[in-house]
């Protein structure tokens, strides 16, 4: 069934009127595509911004069944609308868990395979496509292939981290992790500045999670001063005797939410510094171990439904840029010291620092440091963003396309190696961009460069 109706994702902007498809079989499905002059796959809409957008959306939603699991392996094959929330619930009592994860449980197998996501394990464990055994994609021409790194090699990475540009993924198979508990080991540790911020992610690579709350409009001897949090999957023996009772007990459903937007006044540059301070001061000592349960650590805002309604209704994006490592101590100082003169400090911010993965088209993470900031819609966000893309590519850095909504061409082209490498390909394989996006008709509105 056809509906037509208005359409956003996670960041509420923008804004469009969209035809919207919940097929459940693959003949409906291939009709959609067959139908379509341009589409795009949609899961849970949990990007920022308009990758997830176009005149017409086929949700993958009703594709949510779990084909197969190996109990001996931890390899699971599963439809592309299953959510990794699913995947918890069902798995974590039996002693599996995601091998990658971001920051919210609340996307799909699929989404989480065209956004190549990362989680605080970065540095570990790589990102999820790392972890993908294969996959089956209906293509543009409504033909259904087979891919994997031996089978259709080059779809395979084409797709992996593609933004939906190279077909609708029906099927995952990937490997989860095996876990005792469903605890987590966690330490954190308050850092003054900067230099001792990044002096504890040098300390921490051995840990296999860690990531850092960052106050970017601290300024002086405080400038970048943290909380970072590192940890480790917790052992049975490490429970104490009321978390052994039920050790692999999975996350429940989160009961606040937000039920309106907030007014766009309340989120100002004070309000972000009183909470900054508020939430650097809570921790009174210099590190505090502990051990909680792993929705907390991974998904402490999917406690709060609706959490995006309090940047008002205008919306808000995400910036999330790295760096090289090598450039991290002079581009952040760079950068934050940009953010903290324009007041322009964010309730959100996140630091972690990537290990090294090789690039692969449009994939994201590089060595390097990455920070993620929310900045509610306003009319002098644009130019901030734009002196912000300067510094990222002064310092040899990138922006994560699932959280772009204003990327220019020439700054994807300038700071993905492969992304010249990778249009030529959609070209070649979409050439009426059936497939595509209100980003790719951003970015790739041009002729070849």
């Amino acid at each position: 069934m056809l509906v037509n109706k208005e359409m956003s994702n996670w960041g509420n902007f923008p804004l469009i009127r969209a035809d919207f498809s919940e097929p459940s079989d693959r003949a409906a499905i291939k009709a959609f595509i067959s139908d379509s002059e341009h589409l795009i796959p949609r899961g849970m809409g949990r990007c920022y911004g308009d990758s997830a957008l176009q005149n017409h959306i086929l949700s993958t939603l009703k594709l949510h069944c779990f084909l197969a699991f190996d109990e001996n392996t931890g390899i699971i094959s599963c439809q592309s609308g299953v959510t990794f929330d699913d995947i918890l619930s069902v798995f974590v009592p039996r002693g599996w868990f995601l091998p990658v994860t971001p920051g919210t449980k609340f996307v799909t197998v699929g989404g989480a395979l065209a956004s190549d996501v990362h989680g605080k394990n970065h540095h570990t464990k790589g990102t999820f496509s790392d972890h993908v055994l294969s996959f089956q994609l209906i293509t543009p021409d409504a033909k259904e292939v087979n891919c994997s790194r031996e089978e259709n090699e080059l779809l395979f990475r084409l797709t992996c981290g593609g933004m939906g540009l190279t077909g609708l993924i029906t099927t995952v198979t990937f490997k989860l992790q095996r876990i005792e508990t469903a605890y987590i080991r966690q330490e954190q540790i308050k850092a003054k500045n900067l230099d001792e911020i990044i002096s504890l992610f040098e300390e921490s690579a051995s840990y296999t999670y860690s990531m850092a709350w960052i106050d970017c409009l601290s300024k002086g001897k405080n400038m970048g001063r943290s909380i970072m949090m590192r940890g480790e999957n917790a052992t049975l023996a490490e429970l104490d005797n009321g978390k052994r009772q039920n050790p692999l007990k999975t996350h429940q459903q989160g009961k606040l939410n937000v039920p309106f937007y907030f007014p766009s006044f309340m989120l100002n540059s004070l309000s972000v510094k009183i909470f900054n301070a508020f939430y650097y001061h809570k921790q009174w000592q210099k590190s505090v171990m502990s051990l909680v349960h792993y929705d907390p650590f991974y998904y402490p805002l999917d406690a709060i439904h609706n959490w995006n309604r309090i940047y008002g209704k205008n919306g808000f994006t995400q910036y999330q840029f790295v760096i090289p490592k090598e450039n991290g101590r002079d581009g952040l100082e760079a950068i934050i010291s940009y953010i903290g003169k324009r007041n322009m400090g964010s309730f959100l911010t996140v630091l972690k620092l990537f290990g090294n993965q090789p690039d692969n088209f449009l994939r994201f993470p590089m060595e390097g440091y990455t920070l993620a900031m929310d900045f509610k819609i306003q009319p002098k966000l644009w130019a901030f963003l734009d002196g912000m893309d300067e510094m990222v590519q002064k310092y040899g850095g990138r922006v994560y396309l699932t959280k772009d909504v204003r990327m220019r061409k020439d700054f994807l082209m300038q700071t993905y190696p492969q992304a010249k490498a990778f249009e030529q390909h959609y070209q070649s394989l979409n050439p009426d961009r059936k497939f595509s996006s209100l980003q790719s008709e951003r970015i790739f509105k041009s002729d070849l460069i």
